[in-house]
């Protein structure tokens, strides 16, 4: 029993030092709130930091009328008329409600309370609280929190923990843990501090090792050699993540740029393999591709606006045909001319680039196209540090990986691509065999400008499309084909690989136009030993 009255007396007495705002259990009353507002600089600082304080367990319907009676002071539609405060709908209105009991009163006669600075900065973060717990939408919140971000340390600990287990939003609530463990950073508390920097180190980023290396000017580094080990350790440990995560984000986006850089140059091996056409309209096809899968949208966002997010898969058929198409009837009406006369051809697909980019400018624009994001391209995960595998970029890979399968199975399954593996080896033989050569050379450029075209549909959630979009591609993709070996799909794969990688691993260091440069003169150099590529093609003499 005298165990109880001791913590009753105790309790008795840590209520009497509280004040009555920052009691727990203490509903926010409206009226004074209000009426402080109205009243001199020290009654509004004592108002909203007891309000600040009290955040943490007032209720959500409090917390969002007070939200609003700051949101009226910050804007200049607070007038307070003796011991009353209205809010009014916009500055200088006629009418107003009053803040405590909702009821509509004339505003005439009323004043705008003036803020000073110190104010001003504290009912900024009070409002941007109130918005971070009770905002409609988590642009809202978000916008909130921005506003706390500035000033932490007026942010009580104990609301931000309610806000962040409030919160539905994932990226907000990981926003806000981030932001909680800043605020504890600064803690006076040491052993909070040192708790906090073995949370920041456990979630390694960029963020996080510029928080850390801000506490190297603290006092407490050079004076508590624990708050000092603790802090070395975990920006070693930071540090050590942050470069695996850049190495492997590096991978990563040379994977991608190598999946693109593969499909413009399968369909270029193709063609310069078997016809030894030289065609610098290879990477119009490309923006051929990605025009088709623009119409698909369009038609798909006027006709069957359920379906849109669908439109890349449905564009697949679309592009491919478009594109092969127009390489069809490019081969039927000028190339089948100038074989055997690499110089002509060259010209002749110079012209016929000239001619589609300049086409394609007259009859759509030559601004970007606007494309809509789909669920599955939008977004990423992320994976370590501050790796996150984005779903644009994966998509590209998966699609060049099945582009790959299938590229191989019609040159290794099909009639067609026999008569192309005849007709590359030794195109007179396969002639007196009855196959006509002609006809394989027509169907190769399709299907080779076709690929083309299946890259554009892959480069529309990743790059800008314009009408010129292909001429980023086409000097690749030559490379790549010389230097993996003419007219081989495995040779093409490897240089692309290799070519893709490298470009994305030196442009960081010494620029793109360096980048190609340095590439460009590492493959002369290989050529010089190994004038065949990397896989030569057996032919029949």
């Amino acid at each position: 029993m005298r165990r109880l009255g001791l913590v009753a007396l105790l309790a008795w007495g840590a209520s009497l030092m509280m004040p009555p705002a920052l009691a727990a259990d203490a509903p926010l009353e409206r009226g004074p709130f209000a009426a402080a507002l109205c009243g001199d600089g020290a009654a509004q600082t004592k108002a909203v930091e007891a309000f600040l304080h009290r955040a943490a367990e007032a209720e959500a319907a409090e917390i969002a009328w007070a939200g609003a009676a700051l949101r009226a002071l910050l804007d200049r539609r607070l007038a307070c008329l003796g011991e009353t405060a209205l809010l009014l709908d916009r500055t200088g209105a006629a009418e107003g409600v009053e803040a405590a009991t909702g009821t509509a009163r004339p505003a005439a006669g009323g004043r705008s309370p003036v803020l000073g600075l110190r104010q001003r900065a504290l009912v900024e973060t009070a409002s941007g609280a109130a918005a971070l717990l009770t905002g409609p939408s988590v642009e809202a919140r978000r916008a909130g929190l921005s506003i706390l971000e500035r000033r932490i340390g007026a942010v009580p600990e104990a609301f931000l923990l309610r806000a962040a287990s409030a919160e539905t939003d994932p990226g907000l609530r990981a926003s806000l843990a981030a932001v909680a463990q800043s605020a504890a950073l600064s803690s006076p508390d040491p052993a909070r501090r040192l708790a906090a920097i073995r949370a920041v180190s456990e979630a390694p980023s960029g963020a996080a090792f510029s928080r850390l290396s801000a506490l190297k000017t603290d006092a407490a580094y050079g004076s508590d050699p624990a708050f000092r080990s603790a802090l070395d350790a975990a920006l070693a440990r930071v540090e050590r993540a942050v470069s695996i995560g850049n190495g492997l984000a590096v991978l990563y986006n040379g994977l991608s740029f190598a999946s693109i850089l593969f499909m413009a140059a399968a369909g270029l091996a193709i063609i310069f393999g078997l016809m030894g056409v030289i065609n610098l309209a290879q990477g119009e096809f490309i923006m051929i591709g990605a025009y088709a899968t623009y119409g698909v949208q369009e038609v798909l966002r006027r006709l069957a606006p359920a379906w849109l997010d669908a439109y890349l898969l449905a564009a697949i058929p679309v592009a491919f045909l478009a594109s092969a198409g127009v390489g069809i009837a490019i081969e039927a009406l000028i190339l089948r001319h100038l074989y055997r006369r690499p110089l002509m051809s060259l010209l002749a697909t110079w012209a016929v680039s000239l001619f589609l980019i300049n086409g394609v400018r007259v009859a759509v624009g030559s601004q970007n196209l606007q494309f809509a994001m789909p669920s599955y391209v939008s977004g990423g995960v992320p994976l370590y540090a501050d790796f996150v595998v984005t779903w644009n970029r994966l998509f590209a890979i998966a699609f060049a990986v099945a582009t790959l399968a299938l590229t191989l199975v019609i040159l290794k399954r099909t009639p067609l691509g026999l008569d192309i593996r005849a007709v590359t080896q030794n195109r007179d033989m396969a002639a007196c065999l009855g196959i006509r050569t002609r006809r394989v050379d027509r169907l190769a450029f399709g299907f080779g400008s076709g690929l083309a075209g299946l890259a554009g549909v892959a480069l529309c959630p990743i790059y800008s499309v314009n009408p010129g979009m292909g001429a980023n591609f086409i000097v690749d993709s030559f490379m790549v084909v010389v230097l993996g070996g003419v007219g081989t799909v495995a040779g093409t794969l490897v240089a692309a690989l290799g070519i893709g990688s490298a470009n994305v691993l030196i442009e960081p260091l010494y620029g793109a136009v360096a980048a190609k440069v340095i590439v460009l003169a590492g493959i002369i150099l290989f050529l010089q030993r190994r004038p065949e590529g990397l896989f030569a093609v057996r032919r029949r003499r």
